[in-house]
């Protein structure tokens, strides 16, 4: 009995040998750990993603699939060396919470398709992402990137960059501690984590995440609703200064530049407003260094802040985040100038 007992033992150590040296061997001709361009463990959840929401925004029921490809952007496969105009953003630019076709970037994208096929920007954007994240894109992102050499990099920046008040929980490019870096490094490089991720997205049910209370428009948001356009706001901040907020947002604006100047890449920045437009003393403020800093290094710049002289009701969903309603507005106020900047840059 005893070495009945020794020969199964013997024989499931056997199997379970040659089966982890089956899948060492298969992970290593097909995985992605010993590429060049392997995605290491800071990619954490922003690659290989689909999650069904649903939503409801300004009464109207949403159900789709918010999706982020292989390389980490936001929709559909692509490669690299096809992409020529990125969006950068944190939530309000990512949008998770809203359908791809009618985020801002889709809006952009639809109008853009109607005069030229082949222009389509592409979501780079993601949650919480600050200007020091555009910095930290290029150090552990974009250089895993294959090929990867955009014409044009929008920035829709401000208002994460004004709340200095979290900046250590901002641009986190990876997780804490040593089994978390391990877990997300197998997730990232792992070509069979990626095929049965391909077969659940495939062919299993998702379970649906509803996110009601997060796109619902907060009850007391607009009680006593004044939308502070530019030229006021000019004189409700005339005294206000923040040393602090400009130096550190200066000193990540020039990380940035050097990055520019690097990659030769033609960067667009786009200022933001707040739901209640530009009430807000401190992202006026990062919105006038924004400007200044562009004017210095003559890099083009569309004032959404200055353009959007009122705004309708209802769109936006809380202090920041924008509404399908008051996408359509900023993608119709952006557009023109954006094309403007493009068709400029490419008669040159």
């Amino acid at each position: 009995m005893k070495i009945e007992i020794t020969k199964i033992i013997k024989i499931i150590s056997v199997n379970l040998s040659i089966f982890f040296i089956a899948i060492l061997i298969f992970e290593t001709f097909f995985g992605y750990f010993f590429k060049k361009n392997n995605f290491g463990y800071i990619m954490r959840s922003e690659r290989q993603k689909d999650q069904i929401y649903e939503v409801i925004h300004n009464g109207e029921k949403y159900i789709y699939n918010y999706k982020r490809n292989f390389h980490g952007f936001r929709g559909k496969e692509i490669l690299p060396s096809e992409i020529k105009i990125i969006f950068e953003g944190g939530s309000t630019g990512n949008q998770k919470f809203t359908p791809e076709e009618l985020t801002i970037v889709g809006l952009l994208n639809h109008k853009l398709k109607k005069i030229d096929g082949n222009l389509e920007i592409i979501n780079a954007s993601t949650d919480g992402k600050t200007t020091r994240g555009y910095v930290n894109d290029f150090i552990y992102w974009f250089k895993k990137l294959e090929n990867f050499n955009p014409s044009f990099i929008i920035y829709y920046t401000g208002i994460n960059d004004s709340n200095i008040s979290q900046y250590e929980k901002y641009d986190l490019p990876w997780k804490e501690g040593g089994y978390s870096k391990f877990e997300d490094y197998l997730k990232n490089n792992s070509k069979i984590i990626e095929l049965f991720k391909k077969v659940k997205f495939k062919y299993f049910n998702q379970e649906i995440r509803k996110e009601y209370e997060i796109t619902k428009i907060k009850e007391d948001l607009y009680n006593g609703f004044r939308f502070v356009n530019y030229q006021t706001a000019l004189d409700l901040h005339k005294n206000y200064n923040n040393v602090l907020l400009v130096e550190q947002f200066s000193k990540r604006l020039d990380l940035l530049k050097k990055k520019i100047e690097k990659f030769k890449f033609t960067p667009i920045f786009i200022t933001q407003i707040n739901y209640n437009g530009l009430s807000e003393k401190k992202l006026f403020l990062v919105n006038e260094t924004l400007k200044n800093f562009c004017k210095k290094n003559n890099y083009p710049i569309i004032k959404l802040d200055e353009i959007i002289s009122n705004l309708e009701l209802y769109s936006f969903y809380d202090e920041m985040h924008t509404t399908p309603k008051g996408n359509k507005i900023i993608a119709e106020k952006i557009y023109p100038k954006l094309l403007e900047i493009i068709n400029k840059k490419k008669g040159e």
